[in-house]
């Protein structure tokens, strides 16, 4: 694997810790449970409506922090779950960002590059919704298949 690949390569271990339910371990020793919504544990589909929000909070936050830190910052994520002829998948998917900037100069700027920043996420910025978006296949193989 070249270094650039190497730099590139993002992945988790999934394993699973009783029925339903199951440990996300990134490389650097985080864990995260996750269920199957039968308990507090968030769910797949949760999982990547947190992602989606998180990228792109990710995102807005570097932006607009540049010019003052938020009094508050809340993003909304949500989409239907539905079942049609493409199978199960999420529509409707939106974020709703609620940020506060403090008064003055400084969150006057702030306030003056939300949307465009928002836009930026949603249009290049952010990996996870930008997938979402773009028709990416998703190879799945089984560990002792040739």
């Amino acid at each position: 694997m070249t270094q650039e690949a190497s730099e590139s390569l993002r992945s988790v271990e999934l394993t699973r810790i009783g029925e339903g339910r199951y440990k996300a371990t990134n490389r650097r020793g985080g864990v995260l449970p996750v269920g199957s919504g039968h308990d507090p544990d968030f769910t797949p589909v949760e999982l990547l409506l947190a992602a989606i929000a998180g990228c792109s909070a990710i995102d807005v936050d570097l932006i607009t922090g540049k010019r003052a830190q938020p009094v508050s910052f809340d993003v909304h994520a949500e989409g239907d779950k539905v079942r049609d002829d493409d199978g199960n998948h999420l529509t409707n998917l939106r974020l709703v960002f609620d940020v506060e900037f403090p008064g003055g100069e400084a969150g006057d700027a702030a306030r003056a590059v939300l949307q465009r920043s928002i836009e930026q996420s949603r249009d290049r910025l952010c990996t996870v919704s930008r997938t979402v978006a773009l028709p990416t296949p998703v190879e799945m193989l089984r560990a002792d298949a040739d």
